[in-house]
């Protein structure tokens, strides 16, 4: 009876053994789909799996690739219906992978490029994904031209929102776990409903929801906008919860000049800074030179109105927070390098102090910060609209207000300004030609 009771278990012993060491396929996160996408220097795979996956991957040379190993995923789905439209990428292919459970697939280049890979989990609209980033290092040059002239824009003031961090990078978390990535997209979309309810004024967003883009791509966003100005919004943070208070950023001069540098570097003749202008200059250094100089100036400008912006959204945001900084604040930040944009980072408070959370988490304090920004943005573009827009269409035909100084006449005011006595007259309900000294009068336009 007992000989009877072992033969079942030995049985089962070696079932157990047979299935622990016999080879079986661990191949269980199954792949669905890839994709493939440029956007200027970018080149970017998205692979779409059952579950997160995980990866390493290393670079070759000669010739240059990316090799990416992806364990748990079978080696068997194709990779013929990938397009690959791009001078830097010339195929994606399969490869002998380091076990049979795994999926190693190698990006074949053209040039050395700088990857960077990550991870964006589940959303509601997307399975978890693993996301390939090749950056070219050196990109061809593009045409960048100084607006020496009236341009032919969009008759909007065109302002960019950029809602700091998202997706895989969540910002800042506060005490109580507040993600700065969610409050900076409220409060970007807040200031978007402003800004786009205004006549004369657009808004566009870097991002709408809740996903990354590396710093590097967000002014990109600004240049292809032919923006005139970029905000991006932050909440700050310490590592400990005393600090509190908002701050408003600007670009540094040692980085305006680094970026300056980059442009000519990346810019294969001087002549495509500077249009026209660069057939009457027959030498090469001295076309470099001038193409130098204008960018310079333009740049030296929009910093100049940059901090301009800042100072009047500082005065307005000190009725809504307190604030960290009481003056315009300078750094390296990536965001703020678009050329020719008037760029400003502000930081709506410290989310590492839980009193300043809690603020943040009030949909009240964020609509105030809201309009505190985009009274700062009007009374900036009201004070000086770009050319070619609607608002300096309506500066330039609305009356102007003149105080009469000691000496001056009605006659003399009209001749001045190019109107009629008469018209001066109407304008002002004046009865007679006298006036006196302090006055005020409205001109009409001309």
């Amino acid at each position: 009876m007992k000989q009877h009771i072992k033969h079942p278990m030995r049985l089962l012993l070696c079932l157990m053994a047979a299935l622990l060491f016999a080879p079986f396929s661990l191949a269980n996160n199954g792949f669905k789909q890839i994709r493939f996408g440029t956007s200027d220097d970018t080149s970017r795979l998205v692979l779409e799996f059952q579950s997160e996956p995980t990866y390493t991957y290393f670079a070759l040379k000669n010739p240059d690739r990316i090799v990416v190993d992806i364990a748990g995923v079978s080696n068997d789905f194709s990779l013929s219906d990938v397009a690959i439209n791009s001078p830097v990428v010339k195929k994606v292919r399969h490869s002998t992978p380091k076990t049979p459970e795994d999926t190693r697939l190698v990006i074949e280049m053209t040039k050395a490029l700088v990857p960077t890979l990550y991870t964006l989990p589940a959303s509601s609209s997307a399975p978890p994904r693993l996301v390939i980033e090749l950056v070219d290092p050196n990109p061809p040059a593009q045409n960048i031209v100084i607006n020496s002239a009236a341009p032919n824009r969009d008759k909007d003031i065109i302002i960019v929102i950029d809602a700091g961090h998202g997706g895989v990078d969540p910002g800042s978390i506060g005490p109580a776990g507040t993600y700065e990535k969610r409050i900076t997209l409220s409060i970007a979309k807040m200031l978007e409903d402003r800004i786009n309810s205004e006549p004369g004024l657009k808004a566009v967003m870097t991002r709408n929801g809740d996903y990354y883009i590396s710093p590097n791509d967000r002014p990109k966003v600004a240049v292809k906008a032919n923006a005139d100005l970029m905000i991006s919004i932050h909440a700050d943070a310490f590592s400990t919860p005393q600090p509190r208070g908002g701050s408003v950023w600007v670009l540094s001069k040692g980085r305006a000049d680094s970026e300056l540098g980059r442009l000519l570097e990346q810019t294969e003749r001087s002549s495509e800074l500077l249009g026209a202008a660069a057939e009457v200059i027959e030498d090469r250094d001295t076309e470099r030179y001038f193409a130098e100089t204008i960018l310079n100036m333009s740049m030296d400008l929009f910093r100049a109105s940059s901090y301009e912006l800042s100072n009047k959204m500082i005065r307005e945001m000190k009725g809504v927070t307190k604030m960290h900084k009481k003056t315009p604040q300078s750094a390296s930040f990536a965001v703020l390098t678009a050329p020719e944009t008037p760029s400003i980072l502000v930081e709506v408070g410290f989310i590492s102090n839980p009193q300043e959370e809690k603020n943040l988490n009030w949909k009240e304090h964020r609509e105030r910060l809201a309009d505190a920004m985009f009274t700062s943005i009007k009374a900036f573009f009201k004070k000086t609209p770009p050319d070619g827009t609607l608002w300096a269409q309506w500066k330039q035909n609305a009356p102007q207000q003149h105080k009469v100084a000691s000496g001056e006449s009605l006659s003399l005011l009209a001749q001045r300004y190019g109107v009629t006595v008469n018209r001066l007259k109407s304008e002002n309900n004046l009865s007679s030609d006298l006036v006196r000294v302090g006055q005020m009068l409205t001109i009409p336009s001309s």
